[in-house]
């Protein structure tokens, strides 16, 4: 019986197939240039990345803290993560204590230090416009690219259809694309709509769009029917909503 492959996401100390080289970044070419000419020029400036969740940002300021300060790049970079304090005492306490260590690093290098989620932090932020990198939702051409290259290593038994019902859920999020693939290889061993529908929970799209179709027709007590069979199966009004925009 086939094993299941290694965490992709939610790992610590880094992912299996998360990119150690700015260039290596999937999307976001933009603000990926302006970083590979950080790591170029060997000169960081602070940064506020900012976009939604799971298009690359905390795996580009990785990369390019790699790519900065080589072989002692874990013991120079500080993550604060949601999770954390944010107040006035992380500041002066957990920051102060991570400059204040001492770590050999490359001549001109610099500590990171990665506050996560920097808008939920009480301490004020400021930047200008040329140090904001803005990064946007993954192209499905970009995710399925990414997920090509998971399912060939770790030889993932798989129908097209069903790497498009992943790209589908994961509306634009590499890392939850990733993690559905990893789910339902590990719950099913086999890539399909229907494995992914259901590890997914969400509503099967052909389901939501006979709906669409029977109010078209002006078939309403249809649609109302599809609805309430949805409904019952202990699907959210917002998992509904969400499926059928």
């Amino acid at each position: 019986m086939a094993t299941p492959f290694t965490p992709l996401t939610n790992t610590k100390h880094g992912e299996k197939y998360r990119p150690i080289k700015v260039s290596d970044i999937v999307g976001n070419e933009d603000a990926g240039y302006r970083l590979q000419v950080i790591a170029r020029d060997r000169n960081m400036p602070n940064l506020i990345l900012s976009g939604p969740s799971g298009t690359g940002k905390t795996t580009s300021i990785l990369a390019l803290a790699h790519e900065l300060l080589g072989a002692n790049y874990r013991e120079a970079v500080l993550e604060l993560n949601a999770s954390d304090d944010r107040g006035i005492d992380v500041v002066r306490n957990k920051i102060k204590m991570f400059a204040q260590k001492k770590v050999t690093l490359p001549p001109g290098r610099h500590k990171v230090i990665i506050l996560d989620e920097a808008d939920r932090c009480t301490v004020s932020i400021e930047t200008d416009d040329g140090n904001l990198l803005k990064f946007h939702t993954l192209s499905d051409h970009e995710i399925l690219g990414r997920l090509m290259v998971v399912v060939e290593a770790e030889k993932v038994p798989y129908v097209p259809e069903g790497l498009e019902a992943i790209i589908f859920t994961a509306d634009g999020d590499m890392r939850q694309a990733l993690n559905n693939l990893q789910a339902i290889y590990s719950g099913f061993r086999f890539v399909n709509q229907e494995n992914v529908f259901k590890v997914c929970n969400q509503p099967h799209p052909l389901h939501v769009k006979n709906m669409v179709k029977h109010v078209l027709e002006g078939k309403f007590d249809d649609a109302c029917s599809g609805l309430k069979q949805l409904y019952d199966l202990g699907y959210s009004p917002t998992d509904i909503i969400t499926t059928l925009f």
